[in-house]
């Protein structure tokens, strides 16, 4: 009898013979029993579920936060605005920015020739000034705020040419000139009101007329690099007359009495006081002048 041929037949019924239900028999390729339940895909999964939930509520979220956010900015605007207006009219500033190429012209003209002018009232129109660029009397912030500027650069020039130039002096250079500029309309303010004058003369105004100065410093400190010291004090002497009779021309019609404006002989103490300040705010516009440009030119 064949014993090898009786175990391989046990052998063969003996092995187990698995297959998968509702497939074929001879697949060549193994089918996944169960799910994938690893860690790394569940947490895939999470996310993407946290992702769509997000993007469900951001955009009502976002909108009624920048619907919110502007609704504060507009509020505080408006506050910022109305608190501003107290201290700065920024209505009225727009008045003294109210310039054009012409009237700048004419008032540079004015400023270092006032010799030859007639005419120093301020036209009105329905009892408000006309805007500066229809009346070269009409006090303006433009050409204070742009001489000031062209001082501290002229400075800087000289301060170069001299080797004396560093960031720190020109600084304390624009500081000193801003200080006494707001020293100079403070006393001429408090000087007003120990006088008691009633003038319609406002601290703006006193800004522009204080702030001309810087254009004969510039004249004078220009005429001082390009011809000496020599140059420097002729031009400085003949932009301080000028300034000198600008001023008491312009601030006669605003400080001193009707009768003292139209010529008249100036009679009584208050009158007096008035003159004496008038001629004390434009002989101080020389002093300032010399003061803050003489160390300029060596």
């Amino acid at each position: 009898m064949d014993y090898s041929n009786q175990s391989g037949f046990r052998q063969r019924k003996l092995q187990p013979k698995f297959r998968m239900r509702g497939s074929a028999v001879d697949s060549s390729e193994p089918s996944q029993l169960f799910d994938d339940t690893s860690p790394g895909q569940s947490v895939v999964d999470k996310g993407q579920m946290a992702y769509a939930g997000q993007n469900l509520l951001s955009d009502p979220m976002s909108n009624l936060a920048m619907a919110y956010g502007s609704s504060l900015a507009s509020q505080g605007k408006e506050m910022m605005d109305k608190n501003l207006d107290r201290f700065i009219p920024i209505s009225k500033l727009k008045y003294y920015f109210a310039v054009d190429t012409l009237y700048v012209g004419k008032k540079l003209g004015l400023l270092v020739f006032p010799y030859m002018h007639q005419n120093w009232e301020v036209s009105y129109q329905q009892d408000t000034p006309v805007a500066p660029r229809f009346d070269v009397n009409a006090p303006d912030l433009y050409i204070p705020v742009m001489a000031f500027i062209t001082y501290i650069l002229v400075s800087g020039l000289a301060l170069g040419t001299q080797n004396r130039f560093s960031p720190e002096i020109l600084g304390m250079q624009a500081s000193s000139a801003l200080v006494w500029l707001i020293i100079e309309v403070l006393a001429v303010l408090l000087s007003l009101y120990l006088v008691t004058v009633n003038t319609d003369l406002t601290t703006i105004d006193l800004v522009a007329f204080s702030g001309y100065k810087y254009v004969g410093m510039i004249v004078g400190v220009l005429s001082g690099l390009l011809f000496g010291k020599m140059g420097y004090y002729l031009s400085l002497l003949w932009c301080c007359a000028s300034i000198f009779v600008f001023m008491i021309r312009t601030l006669r019609l605003k400080i001193l009495s009707e009768a003292a404006a139209e010529g008249v002989l100036v009679r009584g103490a208050k009158n007096q006081l008035r003159m004496y300040l008038t001629m004390a705010i434009a002989a101080a516009q020389p002093l300032f002048m010399y003061w803050l440009t003489f160390h300029l030119v060596r």
